[in-house]
């Protein structure tokens, strides 16, 4: 059973934890989501990714510009939650809490991305598994925007109107 001290000091150490991830600033937070980002896109799209090297780099790239483009569209509502989002994965203690990462996102292995993002994908919390989706839909979505990409799935494009 838990008692009220331990109910005060897990309460003050997620406030002193949101606090900390809250604080951090905008520039910073910006190279952490990309490298987050950077990190992830290759697991969410394994298969639909050039092989290697520079092309596989750039849809790499493109692909994480086309999410901050399309976070940038959101409402403001939603750009906090997504900022939310990535500010707690950014930050190293509640990446190994939430996410199981131990390493740094541009460090972490293609298999420890992939156990945490199938441990959200089918997370019994319905947070987690929201949060998966965001990701999951701000990455398709981005990557299978660009006509180069369609190819992948076998769609010919939009019909041509005369």
């Amino acid at each position: 059973m838990t008692t009220r001290r331990q109910f005060l000091k897990t309460g003050l150490a997620g406030g002193l934890l949101l606090n900390v991830v809250a604080c951090t600033n905008d520039s910073t937070a910006r190279s952490k989501r990309t490298a987050l980002l950077t990190a992830i896109v290759p697991v969410f799209l394994a298969g639909a990714l050039p092989a290697a090297g520079a092309a596989r780099e750039a849809a790499v790239a493109t692909t994480v510009a086309g999410i901050e483009q399309a976070i940038a569209g959101l409402s403001l509502a939603a750009q906090k939650e997504i900022g939310e989002l990535f500010s707690l994965l950014a930050f190293a203690p509640a990446r190994v809490i939430a996410a199981g990462v131990w390493a740094d996102w541009p460090d972490a292995t293609p298999q420890a991305i992939g156990a945490f993002l199938e441990s959200w994908r089918h997370s019994r919390f319905e947070l987690l598994c929201s949060a998966y989706a965001a990701l999951h839909d701000l990455v398709f979505g981005a990557f299978y925007a660009r006509p180069e990409t369609w190819s992948a799935i076998g769609y010919p494009g939009p019909p041509k109107v005369a």
